[in-house]
């Protein structure tokens, strides 16, 4: 035998029901009816302004776009050489969402552990505070993971980095904060 509650509780569940399904009941698509129109200087990543010679071969297609934060390395052995830099790939702007690393070689490596190895292929100087832009070879890579296959690495919009401008002592090693945007392409 039912309670006056166990009814009152059943007939608000049903009720409930009915007006969630009644609401679905027009033929109304939730979210966009075709998939979004990406323009095609998406697909090719940021704006490259004076530094259009560092762009990626014609129909590469862009795999990921990285954000980094760290320290570029250097060393004095009379100037300041570099060693590389350590930095943190995140997912976004506000650097959030980590998804990898970037270390010497230079090699960048996802938190799946997919990695790719690049080579300098040319850089371009945007001014004497921060380290060049670049566009670099993906010259070994290995995965499965998003670095899988990556043939070419664009770095831009670099802030910081640059070695320093006083001399140090022998085998001193400095590290310089930078942040750069990263953009990883297989070829077509």
């Amino acid at each position: 035998m039912r309670t006056a509650t166990s009814t009152t509780s059943l007939l608000l569940v049903v009720s409930a029901a009915a007006a969630a399904l009644a609401g679905c009941a027009d033929e109304t698509t939730l979210g966009p009816a075709e998939p979004p129109v990406i323009p095609a200087a998406a697909s090719r990543g940021g704006d490259l302004g004076q530094c259009d010679d560092i762009s990626v071969p014609a129909g590469s297609t862009l795999v990921l776009h990285a954000y980094a934060e760290g320290v570029q390395i250097y060393q004095w052995d009379g100037t300041w050489a570099p060693r590389g830099p350590s930095a943190t790939l995140y997912a976004d702007a506000d650097h959030t969402g980590v998804i990898g690393t970037h270390f010497g070689g230079p090699t960048w490596k996802s938190n799946s552990g997919s990695f790719v190895v690049g080579q300098l292929k040319k850089p371009c100087e945007v001014g004497p505070a921060d380290i060049p832009w670049l566009l670099l070879d993906g010259i070994r890579s290995k995965g499965p993971g998003i670095f899988e296959g990556v043939t070419s690495i664009q770095r831009v919009n670099t802030v910081g980095g640059r070695a320093p401008t006083a001399p140090g002592n022998q085998g001193e090693m400095r590290n310089v904060p930078y942040t750069a945007e990263y953009y990883f392409y297989r070829a077509p």
